[in-house]
């Protein structure tokens, strides 16, 4: 199945902008969505975005729209996630999953997918 390597986290001060990117190997057409959640320890994990492989269509969750913007590169099967006016409480490790779908209008992750090993994004001052 599909294999996910995740690149981009790292530390930046609220109001900044960090992108992180998802490149993927073995992925066919039959995943038509792949997307990124966040988990902070304790905590299960939420769904922040997906994009859709067959029309382009994209799920935001409302603690992140009108900040951040997914989108892809076919010819470089990698997503990014652009991460802009970051906020503490953006701070989590995020993962990137396919394939994903929205349900009931929330992002979840199918069952016997695939994950990246997660990235650390830290916002602070």
């Amino acid at each position: 199945q599909v294999q996910l390597v995740e690149s981009g986290g790292g530390l930046v001060q609220p109001g900044g902008s960090l992108r992180l990117s998802c490149a993927a190997s073995g992925f066919t057409p039959d995943h038509y969505a792949i997307g990124w959640f966040s988990q902070v320890p304790g905590k299960e994990s939420e769904g922040v975005s997906s994009i859709s492989s067959s029309d382009g269509s994209t799920y935001y969750a409302d603690s992140v729209k009108g900040r951040f913007a997914i989108s892809k590169d076919t010819a470089k099967n990698t997503m990014y996630l652009q991460m802009n006016s970051l906020k503490p409480e953006d701070t989590a490790v995020y993962y990137c999953a396919a394939p994903v779908e929205v349900y009931a209008g929330h992002l979840r992750a199918v069952d016997f997918g695939s994950w990246g090993q997660g990235i650390q994004v830290t916002v602070s001052s």
